[in-house]
């Protein structure tokens, strides 16, 4: 089974990333690369809401349409939604138009507030679940990367018991690996540090 695909620039990279620019860019950027900043956390977060059911290149070319319609995922913002915001999001073609991903968005919005308060930040909240640094996977092959963990199913059931919601543990992990609180590079791509 292939785990490393050469991209037309030449450069080895994990099998999923393809030819296409914004996958490139998330994986040569963002993808594995450890975040800490409260807000890109809670983007990260939502677009991987949004991407449940939905390839991943879908939700990256809806980015921009994404933080565009929900107030530069400004958390107080969002938590102040009513009927009308969701009825606006609704007729927004630009992003998913699933009412119960949208509301989701909202409570999990009023949730990362109260995280916040309580914790002193989401990026510690988050991290602890890994105890402050990046879990990395080495060796992994294309049918060995995991869905879920130990970790991930700890987090999700830590989200969910503070309002949290579409924070199953698979979800919770693509979060996990997409801000780099787990490297799942693959031996051979450009990324991967043996």
């Amino acid at each position: 089974m292939t785990t490393i695909a050469t991209s037309s620039d030449g450069v080895p990279r994990c099998f999923w990333v393809g030819p296409d620019p914004q996958l490139v860019a998330y994986h040569d950027d963002e993808w594995g690369v450890p975040c800490h900043d409260d807000r890109e956390l809670f983007e990260r977060l939502m677009l991987e809401v949004n991407q449940a059911g939905l390839a991943w290149i879908t939700i990256l070319r809806k980015r921009e349409n994404f933080r565009a319609a929900f107030d530069g995922y400004d958390a107080e913002t969002i938590a102040a939604y009513d009927e009308q915001h969701v009825l606006r999001l609704m007729g927004d073609a630009g992003i998913v138009r699933n009412r119960m991903k949208i509301e989701a968005a909202i409570t999990n919005a009023r949730a990362f507030l109260e995280v916040q308060r309580a914790e002193g930040s989401f990026d510690g909240y988050v991290w602890s679940f890994v105890g402050g640094e990046a879990i990395r996977h080495l060796g992994l092959t294309q049918s060995t990367i995991p869905a879920f963990t130990p970790e991930s199913d700890a987090l999700s059931k830590g989200l969910k018991r503070r309002g949290f919601r579409f924070v199953g543990t698979t979800i919770c992990y693509a979060f996990m690996q997409s801000v780099g609180m787990v490297d799942d590079h693959l031996p051979g791509c450009f990324k991967y540090r043996g």
